[in-house]
C-alpha cells in the first residue's frame, strides 16, 4: 500500500464510472421492455441474466416457513437482536406532526405522512445480505409505510436464500418476489401484472441497478446512487496497526473498486500499517479481490499536524470514517462531511455495518458532502398546513399583493385584493 504525504497529494478525490453509453443503453432497453410487456419481459430477462426462470415467481407463506425451518437458532437469535437494535435507534428518527397558533388567528404547522409503497432490492447472486433487508426494511416501517415489496436475483434453482426468506420473515415482509436486476426496478417503478408499482426504491445493486433506479427516478423516489463502498481511518501515533489494518481489509474485500484510506500524523503508524496489510492479506479468503482494492485504490497519507489530516479526511467526505486518535471525541465537531463516524479502536466499521443500530446505508464517493445516511424521515413526506384568519388577510394582504407584483403576476395580487374588498364592503377593515 503506497505511502503519500498530504503536501503530494493536490487533489483526493477520485472519479467512479458512472456507466457506459451501452450500458445505459441496455438498461434503458430493459425498463422499457418490461414497462410495455410486464410479466413476461421480467421472466425472460430473469432467465437470461440469472439462468433460471423461476414457476412462482412471489414466495409463498411455505418457502417462508420453510426458510426459517433451516436457519439454526443461533443464527435466528442474532438476526433478532440486530433487528431489535436498529429498530431502537430508527425510532429516535420519528418526526410527528405538527401545528403552531398566532395571536391573529393564523395556524401554521407541518403534517408527516408515510410513504403508502416501498420496494427494497436485495442483491443476490455470490453472496447473501440479510444486513442489508434490515437496513432499509426497518426505517420504512418504523416511518409508518404499509406496504414493502423485497425483490431479489434468484439462485440457480429459483429459490432465495434461506438467510434472506428468514430476515424478510422476522421483518414481516410478505411480498417478496424472485426477481434481479434492472428488470426488477423495472418492475417495483411502472408495475407488471403481478407486481404494483411502489413509491420508493431502495437498497443496493450493481451497476446495472444502479443505472436503472438513475433512470427512473422522477417516476418513483430512490435512496441514492451507491458507489464501491470507501473507509477513511483517521489516526494518531496511538493507533494501533493491526486494528487498522484490519479494518481497512474489512472495505476492500467487497469490491475491487472499495477504497481504504489511512490518513496520520504518525510516519511510524503508516509504515506499520502498510506491512500489517500485506501481512494479513496473506490469509484473506477473497485475497484478490482486497488486494486489487488496495493497490488500486488504498493509500496512506501521511500528515504535518492533526488540522491537516481533519481537512483530508473533510476533502474525501466518506462513507465510513473511524478515528483512533488519543481523544477522538475531540475531534467530532471538526469532522464535516462523513456518512458514519466511528470512534476508538473498538469501533470497528463492522460493528454499523450489522448489529450497533444506525444504518449503513451510507453516501458515498464523496456525497456525504450534501447527503445522510438512510432514515425514517426518507421514507416519510411533509405538507405544509396553512389557515388564515380574516384579521391576517386584512393586515397582511396589502403586502402579499404587493409582492406578487414585484414578480408582475397580477392575477396572485387579485386573488388577495378581491378578499379585501370582499371585507372592506363588510364593513371590515385593516386592524380588526
Amino acid at each position: 500500500m503506497k505511502i503519500v504525504p498530504l503536501t503530494d497529494s493536490p487533489s483526493l478525490k477520485r472519479s467512479i464510472d458512472q456507466g457506459t453509453t451501452e450500458q445505459r443503453r441496455k438498461v434503458q432497453e430493459i425498463l422499457e421492455n418490461v414497462k410495455t410487456r410486464g410479466d413476461e419481459a421480467v421472466a425472460e430477462y430473469t432467465e437470461k441474466f440469472d439462468a433460471v426462470r423461476p414457476k412462482d415467481v412471489r414466495v409463498t407463506e411455505k418457502e417462508l416457513m420453510e426458510a426459517e425451518e433451516a436457519v439454526p437458532e443461533e443464527t435466528r437469535e442474532v438476526i433478532r437482536e440486530a433487528i431489535s437494535n436498529v429498530r431502537d435507534f430508527h425510532e429516535r428518527q420519528r418526526q410527528e406532526t405538527w401545528i403552531t397558533t398566532k395571536q391573529d388567528g393564523t395556524i401554521l404547522g407541518q403534517k408527516i405522512t408515510p410513504l403508502e409503497a416501498a420496494g427494497v432490492y436485495v442483491p443476490g447472486g455470490r453472496a447473501a445480505y440479510p444486513s442489508s433487508i434490515i437496513m432499509n426494511v426497518v426505517p420504512a416501517q418504523t416511518a409508518g409505510v404499509e406496504r414493502i415489496v423485497m425483490v431479489s436475483p434468484p439462485q440457480k434453482d429459483g429459490t432465495l436464500e434461506n438467510i434472506v426468506l428468514y430476515t424478510a420473515k422476522e421483518l414481516g415482509v410478505k411480498e417478496i418476489y424472485k426477481a434481479g436486476g434492472a428488470q426488477a426496478v423495472a418492475a417495483l417503478a411502472y408495475g407488471t401484472e403481478t407486481i404494483v408499482p411502489v413509491d420508493k426504491i431502495t437498497g443496493p445493486g450493481n451497476i446495472f441497478v444502479a443505472l436503472a433506479k438513475q433512470l427512473v427516478y422522477g417516476t418513483v423516489d430512490i435512496d441514492m446512487i451507491a458507489g464501491p463502498s470507501e473507509v477513511v481511518v483517521l489516526a494518531d501515533e496511538t493507533g494501533n496497526p493491526e486494528f487498522i489494518a484490519a479494518d481497512l481489509l474489512s472495505q476492500a474485500e467487497h469490491d475491487p473498486m472499495s477504497s481504504s484510506v489511512l490518513v496520520t500524523t504518525s510516519r511510524e503508524l503508516a509504515e506499520k500499517t502498510a506491512a500489517e496489510i500485506e501481512k494479513q492479506l496473506e490469509t484473506l479468503p477473497k485475497k484478490e479481490i482486497a488486494g486489487a482494492s488496495v493497490r488500486d485504490y488504498g493509500a496512506v497519507y501521511t500528515a504535518e499536524t492533526m488540522e491537516e489530516a481533519v481537512r483530508a479526511v473533510n476533502e474525501l467526505a466518506p462513507e465510513h470514517l473511524e478515528i483512533h486518535t488519543e481523544k477522538p471525541w475531540d475531534l467530532v465537531g471538526e469532522i464535516r462531511h462523513a456518512g458514519a463516524i466511528f470512534l476508538g479502536e473498538n469501533s470497528s466499521e463492522p460493528v454499523g455495518d450489522y448489529f450497533a443500530g444506525p444504518n449503513h446505508v451510507l453516501p458515498t464517493n464523496g456525497t456525504a458532502r450534501f447527503s445522510s445516511p438512510l432514515n425514517v424521515e426518507d421514507f416519510t413526506k411533509k405538507s405544509s398546513i396553512i389557515s388564515y384568519s380574516e384579521q391576517a388577510l386584512q393586515e397582511n394582504g396589502r403586502k402579499i399583493a404587493a409582492f406578487a407584483r414585484l414578480e408582475n403576476l397580477e392575477a396572485h395580487a387579485r386573488a388577495v385584493e378581491i378578499r379585501l374588498e370582499k371585507g372592506e364592503s363588510n364593513g371590515k377593515t385593516s386592524g380588526r
